[in-house]
C-alpha cells in the first residue's frame, strides 16, 4: 500500500499563499520576491511553501497564472481569423498591463535563472501554444487553412511579433498592428481558393 505525502493542500492557505506570492511579484519584481517574504505576508511557514511547491519560481508562476487565467479567454466564434484577432487581442492588452508586464521580468530573469525559465515555459507559454493550436486545427478543419500547414510555425509566425515589439523594440502594441499582423499572415496560411 502507497503512502499518501503529507496532509492535503488547505485551500484558503494555498490561495493566501498565492495571493501573496502575486502582490510581491507586482510590488517588488521577481527578482525581489523570496519564500521567506511569501511565507511571511501569507503567514505561512516557508516549510508550507516547500511541501507544496518546489520553489520560488514555481509557487511565483502560479500565482501569476491564477491571477491572469481569466484575462485571456479562448474564443471560438467559428471563424479560425475572428478567433486569432480575438486571442492575439487579448494577449496584446494583457501584455501591456501592469500585470503582463510580469512577463517581461520573467522572461529576463529566465535569462539567468534556469528554473524560472522552465517554469514559466511549461506553466504559462505551452498551454498558450496549446490553444493557439487548437484554433488553428480548427480553422483546417473547417477548410479556412491549408490543409499542409506547418502549425507550430503559424504560431511562431502570429506571435512572434509581440514579443518582438514588447521585448526588443518597445513599439506599440495596439489594434491597428494587429490587424495588419492578422491580415499579412493569413495571406500566407489561408486555403488556396
Amino acid at each position: 500500500m502507497e503512502k499518501k505525502r503529507g496532509r492535503p493542500r488547505n485551500a484558503e492557505t494555498e490561495k493566501s499563499i498565492l495571493a501573496a506570492s502575486y502582490d510581491l511579484l507586482l510590488e517588488n519584481g521577481f527578482g525581489a520576491v523570496t519564500v521567506e517574504k511569501i511565507a511571511e505576508r501569507a503567514k505561512v511557514s516557508k516549510a508550507t511553501i516547500y511541501k507544496w511547491w518546489p520553489n520560488k519560481a514555481a509557487v511565483v508562476m502560479d500565482s501569476f497564472l491564477s491571477a491572469a487565467m481569466s484575462r485571456l479567454p479562448v474564443p471560438d466564434t467559428g471563424s479560425v481569423i475572428n478567433d486569432i484577432i480575438i486571442q492575439v487581442t487579448n494577449l496584446a492588452r494583457f501584455l501591456i498591463s501592469r500585470e503582463g508586464r510580469v512577463i517581461n521580468e520573467l522572461i529576463a530573469e529566465g535569462q539567468f535563472d534556469v528554473k524560472l525559465a522552465e517554469e514559466y515555459r511549461a506553466r504559462y507559454f505551452n498551454p498558450r501554444r496549446l490553444e493557439s493550436r487548437r484554433i488553428l486545427e480548427r480553422g483546417v478543419n473547417r477548410g479556412e487553412l491549408r490543409k499542409d500547414l506547418d502549425i507550430e510555425l503559424s504560431i511562431d509566425l502570429i506571435y512572434g511579433p509581440l514579443f518582438y515589439r514588447l521585448l526588443v523594440t518597445g513599439d506599440k502594441l495596439d489594434e491597428s498592428f494587429i490587424e495588419v499582423l492578422i491580415k499579412y499572415a493569413f495571406e500566407g496560411i489561408n486555403a488556396e481558393r
